[in-house]
């Protein structure tokens, strides 16, 4: 078993094909893994993340003849569109990496080398049918004949085309039962369930062996040993997870094995049969987890360039905003699902939660206290801390003030270890921002009955003590949200006046509690409300 830091935490994305122009696909997937990542700093783990760009294969071969030019140069000019985009969605990745990179040609030879010594690649002849797009071969049975008589792979609907070439061959029925044993001893190892059924059920149906070589083209990595052969690209882009930490060098093992795949469920069958498949073979601990996630529509349309719905990433952060268009799809749609957006469902879903719930309690509040509170956190009537030690008893509270003062906040500090035991290990990422979402709301609904625009004149200092306990929230939402929407909940954390070095989930306790006195900046708002009659993004 190899040692690894108790904190160390490796998550990574799919590294996408820069056949095209990123598509909002690409993004969805890239912001939710940032998400996680981020999420895991704060819960104080050295966390690496990774996505890139897989660059070789047949197809970019072809495009790159079709537009003149080497698929070096057609590659060069497509992977920074892909970097840009991680960037302008605020991911916060460690590594891009291209697989056309040296490193990754060490590291896939390595790993070949590796597979080779275990007895378990042999040369042969391989005739079948091939997809370009799928870059994978088909058994008869995976295809079938279109109504324009073109036949295609039933999973993929691809068209596929019959070949016939030497290859070397990796034994992958050798590991069908160590990988259902596998399976069966680590129910997490592919989630959701529904992906797992089907990668069981394949598995069981039979293994054959599997071809990992081409001589068809050239644009790829070569075979060590044998340069009229290049590895069949998925070997290549697999092999990226092991390139990105260092592999072959020793030191790849500080954060293997990755804790998270985080990939689209098409791929599922490449990352749950026949990666871990290699890894056996080379004598590499295998991944903790392989999470498929679902498709994106729009308005229920699969996109597609004929449709002219397909949405550039770019184009949407510059209608709706960054922070928008993460919180939309984090929030709306189950992570393994799949799920459709529309322009008025974004717009109805950030104004309702981020402008209105959010927005509207963190100005109202902020701006009482900035008025009646000389600028500064609002005293407090009870100390929790007292209350913690058993110096003051629950009837003291009633007494004094609403004993749901209390529950809202000790309700809210239990925000982290639900969301790290419950959903974030399990990437139900909408399930924590349907709970910060419910509580922002309790909150908005304590304002309200506390009513300290009237207590103003009654109870001053009741009224002080209503706005320390909704700043208190707010700080605490904010500390939560930043994984999600981290350019808002910076900003909420600044008006709160929460120190820089005191923002990770370690500081959502008592003890880092707003301290009153503490001045506070002017407030301003967090989040604009969107228009609806706005157009265009929803292609």
């Amino acid at each position: 078993m190899t040692e690894t830091s108790p904190k160390s935490f490796y998550i990574t994305t799919a590294i996408s094909y820069p056949n095209g122009a990123p598509h909002i696909g690409h993004a969805y997937e890239a912001l939710a893994t940032d998400a996680i990542a981020r999420f895991k700093r704060l819960d104080g783990y050295d966390v690496k993340f990774l996505t890139g760009t897989d660059e070789h294969g047949l197809k970019i071969q072809q495009t790159a003849d079709k537009a003149g030019i080497s698929p070096q140069a057609f590659v060069d000019s497509m992977a920074p569109q892909f970097q840009e985009m991680v960037a302008a969605l605020g991911c916060t990745n460690d590594d891009f990496i291209r697989t056309t990179e040296e490193r990754h040609k060490k590291s896939c030879q390595e790993l070949w080398r590796r597979m080779e010594a275990s007895g378990d690649i042999y040369k042969s002849t391989y005739a079948g049918w091939y997809s370009v797009r799928d870059e994978a071969y088909y058994q008869e049975a995976e295809t079938e004949l279109n109504a324009a008589g073109t036949r295609i792979a039933t999973s993929t609907q691809t068209p596929v085309e019959w070949m016939e070439e030497s290859s070397y061959f990796f034994r992958l029925s050798k590991y069908q039962q160590p990988l259902l044993d596998h399976y069966a001893a680590n129910q997490n190892f592919i989630l959701p369930d529904s992906r797992r059924n089907e990668i069981v059920s394949f598995v069981k149906g039979g293994l054959q062996d599997l071809s990992i070589s081409r001589t068809n083209f050239k644009w790829g990595i070569p075979v060590p040993g044998d340069e009229e052969h290049v590895m069949y690209v998925w070997v290549d882009a697999l092999t990226n997870y092991l390139t990105g930490i260092g592999f072959p060098d020793e030191t790849y093992k500080h954060h293997w094995p990755a804790d998270m795949h985080i990939i689209g469920k098409d791929i599922t069958r490449f990352h749950a049969v026949y990666w871990p498949a290699f890894l056996m073979s080379a004598g590499i601990e295998l991944p903790k987890m392989i999470f498929g996630h679902g498709f994106l529509t729009n308005r229920g349309e699969k996109m597609s360039k004929s449709l002219g719905n397909v949405v550039s990433p770019a184009d949407m952060i510059a209608q709706y905003g960054v922070d928008a268009v993460r919180y939309y799809f984090l929030s709306e749609i189950p992570f393994g699902n799949d799920g459709s957006y529309s322009h008025e469902a974004i717009v109805n879903r950030v104004n309702a939660d981020l402008a209105n719930n959010l927005g509207n309690l963190a100005q109202r509040s902020l701006s009482m206290i900035q008025k009646n509170c000389e600028g500064v956190v609002p005293r407090f009537i009870i100390s929790e801390m007292d209350f913690e030690d058993n110096n003051i008893q629950v009837e003291d509270i009633v007494k004094l003030h609403s004993k749901k003062d209390w529950e809202l906040l000790t309700n809210n500090r239990r925000i982290s270890e639900v969301a790290k035991e419950t959903y974030i290990n399990a990437c139900n990422l909408h399930y924590i921002l349907e709970d910060l979402r419910s509580r922002i709301s309790d909150c908005n609904v304590y304002f309200t009955e506390q009513a300290p625009w009237a207590l103003k004149k009654t109870n001053p200092e009741r009224m002080e003590h209503v706005l320390w306990v909704t700043a208190e929230t707010l700080r605490l939402a904010s500390l939560f949200l930043q994984p999600f929407i981290p350019e808002t909940a910076s900003k909420l954390l600044d008006l709160l006046a929460v120190p820089e070095n005191e923002r990770t989930f370690a500081h959502a306790t008592v003890e880092f509690a707003l301290k009153p006195g503490t001045p506070m900046p002017e407030p301003t708002p967090i989040f604009p409300r969107l228009e609806m009659e706005i157009s265009g993004a929803e292609g």
